[in-house]
């Protein structure tokens, strides 16, 4: 026999060790996120989770951190918007009523894409005419773009008009995070009521499912 040279079945204990480690941290990953039977676009670990630092519709500081607890609704838009915003408001609005005293632990985060115009007194105005359960978010315009790459929006100013008017070109998606500020679903105001309530009542119901 050759020194130093471990025989096959020596080995066997030592392969056995590793691949029961290599096991367990497999299933340890799969169960980072508890899988749901969600209706719409699942986007659980391709999405970053919810972060950032804005101020509220009443001029307070928040961060992303205060809204756990909450399942959010993230959406991008602004108050001067002619026709998807208030439509997809009035959208989610239905939604949360239709989900009874569930719609308490969700909160609509509508996102300004036009800071100059939407001070926190008029996104508070705006929010509140849809849902008492919405929030209007400003900050910089630097803080506003890197939050809608943050989420691969996008959103561009079109030419003002002669009266100084103009509007706003902007990704229309909006984004569900659970209770842990995990994101799990990414749907569209074309998408049905019925999905997003079955989706909302997953992630209400399955608590902190990180």
């Amino acid at each position: 026999m050759m020194p130093g040279r471990l025989r096959p079945l020596a080995l066997l204990p030592l392969l056995l060790v590793v691949g029961l480690l290599v096991t367990s941290l497999l299933l340890g990953g799969c169960q980072r996120v508890a899988p749901l039977p969600l209706r719409l676009t699942n986007i659980t670990g391709h999405m970053p989770a919810l972060d950032f630092r804005l101020i509220d519709d009443h001029g307070k500081p928040v961060t992303g951190a205060d809204y756990r607890g909450k399942v959010v609704l993230l959406y991008f838009g602004y108050t001067h918007c002619p026709d998807v915003c208030p439509l997809t408001l009035a959208h989610l609005h239905v939604v949360l009523q239709r989900l009874g005293p569930l719609a308490d632990g969700a909160r609509i985060l509508f996102v300004s894409v036009d800071p100059a115009r939407d001070t926190p007194a008029i996104l508070h105005a705006y929010v509140n005419a849809f849902d008492p359960r919405a929030v209007g978010l400003t900050g910089t315009p630097g803080e506003i773009e890197a939050l809608v790459k943050r989420y691969r929006g996008s959103f561009s100013r079109e030419p003002g008009t002669a009266d100084g008017n103009y509007e706003v070109s902007h990704s229309s998606a909006i984004y569900l995070f659970d209770r842990e500020g995990n994101a799990r679903v990414l749907a569209t105001p074309s998408d049905s009521q019925d999905d997003l309530v079955h989706d909302l009542k997953l992630l209400l119901g399955a608590g902190a499912a990180s």
